[in-house]
């Protein structure tokens, strides 16, 4: 999942990105509203962790601006982190758009636990372990399996499959996956995501155990529920 942190607190942004990094997500960061809705004007982000008193734009205008006029036809979800605590601020924020508000300061364990929250309601999940197959992944405790077997993952092996597990059965483009899975820094002209894919293939299926990444020739990947239909899913970029 692809997250933007804004804050104009450059120390703090950076704190917040590497504790999300470290979690397994993409991260970027932007330093004010105007260079937020830059960037999101070129990435369809997961998620904006948005601050809500900045020098050069308020969190609420950016907000709103993300919904009135969401990148790619769909907005992000989108998390303020203020140090405004009052009922009538917390109120203004969702009505301007917000989908949670978290006051500063924060535990960061509050704020992943938000984060997995707000990214599961974005793949309509109702739980933190999500299921697919004998495949289930445990989002809290940052571990998978299948059926009994321990998948020894790395922390972008993880982030992939936890993206393919929340777009089960969709055809998802490299392009697709190197936006929502990787961060700014990523190579697009490299082949990170073939490679990470391949050793994903590999550690998930062993032996005698069926494939369930399948490749897609000319449009990507897809992860297969072997109790639907393949040939009902769609493509996604």
């Amino acid at each position: 999942m692809r997250i933007l942190v804004v804050d104009d607190e450059v120390e703090l942004a950076d704190a917040v990105a590497r504790g999300l990094r470290r979690e397994g997500y993409a991260v970027d960061t932007a330093n004010g509203g105007i260079e937020a809705l830059e960037k999101a004007a070129l990435v369809p982000y997961d998620l904006v962790c948005l601050d809500l008193t900045m020098p050069d734009m308020d969190g609420l205008e950016v907000c709103e601006r993300l919904r009135v006029d969401p990148p790619g036809g769909e907005a992000p979800r989108v998390l303020m982190l203020t140090a405004r605590d009052s009922v009538e601020d917390r109120i203004g924020g969702l009505d301007h758009g917000a989908d949670d508000y978290l006051v500063k300061p924060f535990a960061f364990g509050e704020l992943t636990a938000r984060v997995r929250s707000l990214l599961r309601r974005e793949a309509a999940r109702s739980g933190s372990t999500l299921v697919v197959g004998d495949i289930e992944l445990e989002d809290t405790k940052h571990r998978a399996r299948r059926g009994s077997r321990d998948l020894e993952l790395t922390a972008k092996e993880f982030a992939l499959l936890r993206y393919f597990m929340a777009h089960v059965d969709q055809v998802l483009s490299q392009e697709h996956l190197l936006e929502h899975v990787w961060d700014e820094h990523a190579d697009p002209f490299t082949n990170t995501v073939r490679v990470t894919v391949g050793t994903l293939r590999r550690k998930l299926s062993l032996d005698d155990e069926p494939q369930l990444i399948e490749t897609v020739i000319g449009s990507g990947y897809r992860l297969v529920d072997p109790d639907t239909d393949p040939s009902e899913a769609e493509p996604s970029g």
